[in-house]
């Protein structure tokens, strides 16, 4: 198993984050915030997948106002994502927010930095200083010819970092973010030499679900082979609970955490008997809201079905018109028609989760 890099530990809410801490895993809405409700859905449905942290976009007044409503009955610790505006920043304290998410490029200037790092001392929260490279100081991008590069997003984070710990004020994480992977791993790859605070990774937008699962998985997935990242999001152009059933499917991938069921699924081929791909995928969908970390198999031929089954804590393995139903090592079922294949292989993976949970 990977070992993190400890870094120093903070505590946002009530999820612990660096000092070798397991990786968290958050996600941002995309409701109004201004609809407390709706904004209040999401949240549920992103915890429900798995979120440990949520990120809620702050742009006015309003929005500050509606966390008043919003973070008491959140089910995880909220983060209020500020640009441009010190004084949202401030008043999304004042509301109770678990963290706050500034960007060194656009919040107002040292004094504003300095204001908000008062504001979030007095109340508890964690500072995100998010650097991204499409926002970077003029000044920095002149330093560094005009480019956006590593040792500039790195710059730019221990500038804004260095004025909030004048203050006092050292609950901090950093990010530093941009849509090309490569540049950003590198970025990633420099702060642990220049300090100890924890990092939040990500490949920031990265595209469709598909497209930006897979850059995630590249850039996320080699930064934390090498015990880099503290807290992670999937940027994704899809709804929040999607980026984090992939944060976990990466995290699952490099044995670091696991939740859920995973559905493994072989390559289909001329030897495929059966409706592989619409089984696993029924499968899928229906053992969702299963937390505990089950391994669920969906078999398509006798190469390397039977094996594979009996290696799963619930599996199927098809034949022609028929297949076998496998749960913990032994074969269960066989000969089962495929109009029945799903209940079967339901109803052995819930008996298993059951056992397993003590539920």
């Amino acid at each position: 198993m990977t070992e993190i890099k400890k870094t120093r530990p903070l505590l946002l809410g009530t999820v612990p984050l660096g000092g070798g801490a397991p990786v968290a895993v958050q996600t941002m809405t995309d409701t109004d915030t201004r609809d407390a409700a709706a904004t209040l859905a999401q949240i549920g449905r992103a915890a429900g997948a798995g979120a440990e942290i949520v990120r809620v976009a702050v742009p006015d007044e309003r929005a500050a106002a509606a966390l008043k409503e919003i973070i008491p009955e959140s089910p995880v610790p909220l983060v209020a994502d500020i640009h441009f505006d010190w004084r949202l920043a401030v008043l999304a304290a004042r509301a109770g927010a678990a963290g706050l998410r500034i960007n060194p490029g656009n919040i107002g200037g040292p004094e504003k930095t300095r204001a908000v790092a008062e504001a979030a001392g007095r109340q508890g929260a964690v500072i995100r200083v998010g650097v991204n490279s499409g926002s970077l100081e003029k000044e920095v991008l002149a330093r560094h010819g005009g480019r956006v590069t590593a040792e500039g997003l790195v710059e730019s984070a221990l500038g804004q970092v260095r004025l909030m710990e004048e203050t006092g004020f050292r609950d901090l994480k950093v990010s530093l973010k941009g849509s090309d992977v490569l540049s950003t791993v590198a970025a990633v790859r420099l702060w642990p030499k220049v300090s100890d605070l924890p990092q939040h990774i990500g490949i920031t937008e990265a595209g469709g679900a598909l497209e930006g699962a897979v850059k995630s998985a590249v850039g996320l997935g080699l930064l934390l082979a090498e015990g880099l990242g503290d807290t992670i999001r999937v940027s994704l152009t899809a709804p929040p609970e999607e980026e984090v059933r992939a944060a976990w499917a990466i995290l699952r991938a490099l044995g670091l955490r696991a939740r859920g069921v995973e559905v493994i699924s072989c390559p289909t081929c001329g030897r495929t008997e059966g409706p592989v791909a619409l089984l696993a995928e029924e499968a899928r969908k229906r053992l969702s809201d299963l937390t505990y970390p089950l391994k669920v198999a969906v078999m398509g031929c006798v190469v390397n079905g039977p094996g594979e089954a009996r290696h799963a804590d619930a599996a199927v393995a098809l034949g022609r018109g028929h297949g076998q139903v496998y749960a913990g090592g032994r074969r269960v079922a066989a000969r089962v028609p495929y109009e029945k294949l799903i209940d079967l292989l339901e109803a052995e993976a819930r008996r298993r989760a059951r056992n397993w949970s003590g539920t």
